[in-house]
C-alpha cells in the first residue's frame, strides 16, 4: 500500500460519548470525505498484523531536563505500544538538531537500551519542526511496506526550527506518516475545527489555519492532522496513564484508505486536503481520524503561506 503514492491512509478511532471504543464496525458504515466529496474506501481488517516502522523522538533540551525522571519507563512502554506486530524501531533525541541513539531494529532490547540511556542535553533550542521533518525523511528512506509513525515526546512550543510548519505538515500528509505526541508543557491551542468540519477558504486557507495552530502547539497540531493521539502530562502518573491510553488506541483503531479522485489534469488537486470521517449509525460518536493529506509537490507555492504575527499577549519565539 505504501508503494502507491496516490493511496491515502486514514487511521480512525471511534468512541462513544463516554469514551468507550466502538468495535466491529464495517467499511460501509464509514463515510470519508475529501474536501467535502465522499470517497470509496477500503478497510484493513487486522491492523495489529501489519508491520510498524516507528521513530521515537524525545526532546532532550530546555524544560525536558525536569521531565526525564517521569519518563524513565519509556522503554517498557514503547514495547507495549508496538505489541506483537512486526516492527522496526529507531530512537533519537533532539534539541537544536536530532541525534540518532539507535537505528532501526527489530530487536526490542536494543531500542529499550537506547531509551533507558536517554540523557538531557545542554541546549537552549527545541527545534521540533526540524526534528519531525528529519524523522519523516528517515522513515521514507527506510523502504518498507509497514505503517509509518513518529512517537514525539516534547514541550508544546517549537524553539529554533528552520523548517516551516507548512513544509512539515505537507510532508506528513504526503507520506502517510502518523504522529503520536506526548507533551509535558501544558498549553492551550486552538482545535482545528475548520479542518475537521470542512470549513476554511480553499486549500491555502486550510494550510494557513493549520500553520497558525502549529505555532501555538506543534505536537497537538501534527498529531491531529496526521490521525495520531495527543496527550499532555505534568506528573509521572499522567505520563504512564497517557502512554496506556495511547497503546489502547494504537491497538484498536480502524485503518481506512482511499484513492483520491483526480482533477481535470488526472491528478488530485494540489495542496492540503481536508478529510472528514463520520459514522452515520453513531451520530454522537467521537471520531479521532486523520484530518488532512497533501497532494502535489512539497516545494513551491503550495506550501508557501504568509507568516502570521503572534497574538498581542503571546511571548513570541524563545
Amino acid at each position: 500500500m505504501r508503494s502507491q503514492a496516490n493511496v491515502v491512509l486514514v487511521p480512525a478511532t471511534v468512541r462513544t460519548k463516554k469514551g468507550e471504543i466502538i468495535y466491529a464496525l464495517k467499511p460501509e458504515q464509514f463515510v470519508v470525505e475529501d474536501n467535502g466529496v465522499a470517497q470509496k474506501i477500503q478497510m484493513d481488517e487486522d491492523t495489529d498484523s501489519l508491520g510498524l516502522t516507528l521513530v521515537v523522538l524525545v526532546q532532550c533540551s530546555r524544560s525536558a531536563v525536569a521531565q526525564y525522571a517521569r519518563i524513565s519507563g519509556l522503554g517498557t512502554m514503547v514495547e507495549s505500544l508496538v505489541g506483537g506486530a512486526p516492527r522496526q524501531v529507531a530512537v533519537a533525541s533532539y534539541g537544536k538538531e536530532a541525534t540518532i541513539l539507535s537505528d532501526f531494529t527489530d530487536q526490542a532490547d536494543e531500542s529499550s537500551a537506547a531509551l533507558k540511556n536517554l540523557e538531557p542535553c545542554d541546549d537552549s533550542e527545541a527545534a521540533t519542526f526540524d526534528a519531525v521533518a528529519w524523522a519523516t525523511a528517515m522513515l521514507e528512506e527506510h523502504k518498507d511496506h509497514n505503517r509509518h509513525a513518529i512517537l514525539l515526546i516534547s514541550e508544546t512550543r517549537d524553539h529554533g526550527s528552520h523548517k516551516k510548519p507548512a513544509e512539515v505538515i505537507a510532508a506528513l500528509g504526503k507520506t502517510n506518516t502518523v504522529v503520536d505526541a506526548v507533551s509535558f508543557s501544558p498549553g492551550k491551542s486552538e482545535m482545528l475545527d475548520s479542518l475537521r468540519y470542512g470549513g476554511g477558504s480553499g486549500m491555502l486557507g486550510l494550510m494557513v489555519m493549520a500553520v497558525n495552530a502549529a505555532k501555538k502547539n506543534a505536537p497537538k497540531t501534527l498529531a491531529s492532522l496526521s490521525g495520531g493521539e495527543y496527550i499532555n502530562f505534568t506528573t509521572q502518573k499522567g505520563f504512564d496513564n497517557g502512554l496506556h491510553q495511547l497503546g489502547n488506541r494504537i491497538h484498536n483503531y480502524y485503518l481506512l484508505s482511499f484513492t483520491p479522485q483526480p482533477a481535470d489534469n488526472g491528478q488530485p488537486a494540489p495542496g492540503l486536503h481536508s478529510i472528514h470521517v463520520t459514522v452515520p449509525d453513531y451520530p454522537d460518536a467521537k471520531i479521532d481520524a486523520r484530518q488532512s493529506y497533501f497532494a502535489g509537490a512539497l516545494d513551491g507555492a503550495s506550501t508557501d503561506v504568509p507568516d502570521t504575527p503572534d497574538p498581542p499577549n503571546s511571548p513570541g519565539p524563545r
